[in-house]
């Protein structure tokens, strides 16, 4: 299985995910594509496994993904501060991966539905649903 994190800015969300979902399944192997090194840093030193840095990592890594956790704004061209491309959001958005979305209401988007949750409550929702996705795959 081959689950990405794709993150921008910081790398604090991809930086938690993986925090969270290397305690639950240490045996996972995470691949950390960061829009930035800034975040691609975090999240390897969250412990990814492998990481990559930019647009062309994002369009490979979508394109052979299992599973792409990141947060909404990966599937919005100029999202994250205008760290996603058009492309990177393309390849996202027509990936045949399962993607397991954060909800962020910032860069001029709003979710509709979303509660008021905090990013930690966010997370655990991202890891639940993760292990669910992963029962799935070893039950193929």
């Amino acid at each position: 299985m081959k689950l990405v994190i794709i993150d921008g800015q910081g790398g604090r969300m991809g930086r938690s995910v993986i925090e969270q979902l290397k305690k639950t399944f240490p045996e996972l192997e995470i691949y950390a594509i960061g829009t930035n090194s800034i975040a691609t840093s975090a999240m390897l030193k969250a412990g990814a496994d492998y990481g990559a840095t930019g647009e062309n990592p994002v369009i490979v890594g979508a394109r052979t993904a299992d599973i792409i956790i990141g947060p909404i704004g990966i599937v919005i061209a100029d999202a994250l501060m205008g760290e996603i491309t058009p492309a990177m959001a393309a390849a996202i958005g027509q990936s045949a991966a399962y993607k397991i979305l954060i909800p962020v209401n910032r860069c001029n988007h709003f979710i509709a539905g979303c509660g008021d949750h905090s990013l930690s409550e966010y997370i655990k929702q991202v890891c639940e649903e993760t292990g669910k996705e992963i029962q799935k795959y070893e039950n193929r």
